[in-house]
């Protein structure tokens, strides 16, 4: 298993290089075959009025597969304490649906999502009475592989990010669609309206 740790504003001295690689090797103990890589990023806010101020973030690359998690606290080493705990968690969700899925290989991929989200007609307006308020500046841009997987699948891969959407590339339609956690519970869909499924259907 290859990790990696880096600091954004903090030190990664000797003994926090030795606490994370211990709390880590322990998390991914029983995971070793499918794991390939960690990375890790230490991060300590600055602003005096930023609560859970060390933040540890942890991506694990699993057989193709990306597994994310984050913790944030006031204390360095209890961020990650929880973040090494959580990414067990998702590790051992992560091996459970492989093994399910080798079992019920045919599972309708809608049956995941709550009756007809799709067709639920998008808000006009999505801030409300909110001002829209942009970043000066793009602060940080990400790049990754984009391969065709169904809405189960990418359904999948959401519960492992720890992030409430995922964006994907529909296995049959070709498109870019994002999968979300809606408020009041379940999953929606968003895909680009085109002539054939303006209308929701």
């Amino acid at each position: 298993m290859k990790l990696l740790i880096q600091g954004n504003d903090i030190t990664v001295t000797d003994s926090i290089h030795d606490y994370v690689q211990q709390k880590l090797e322990k998390a991914v103990k029983h995971y070793q075959s499918i794991t390939t890589k960690v990375d890790v990023h230490l991060s300590v806010a600055r602003k005096p009025r930023v609560t859970n101020k060390h933040k540890a973030e942890v991506t694990v690359y699993a057989n193709g597969t990306v597994i994310r998690a984050q913790e944030g606290s006031e204390n360095l080493y209890a961020s990650i304490d929880m973040v090494s705990d959580k990414i067990a968690r998702q590790l051992r969700k992560y091996k459970e649906k492989q093994l399910h899925k080798k079992i019920h290989a045919h599972t309708n991929s809608r049956e995941i999502l709550e009756e007809a989200p799709i067709e639920e007609p998008v808000k006009t307006n999505l801030i409300s009475d909110r001002t829209p308020q942009l970043p000066e500046e793009v602060v940080r841009t990400k790049y990754f592989s984009m391969p065709p997987m169904t809405v189960q699948e990418a359904l999948e891969h959401l519960q492992l990010v720890d992030h409430d959407f995922y964006m994907f590339r529909n296995s049959s339609t070709d498109e870019i669609n994002v999968i979300y956690c809606r408020n009041h519970g379940g999953y929606g869909v968003l895909q680009p309206k085109s002539e054939t499924n303006g209308n929701g259907e």
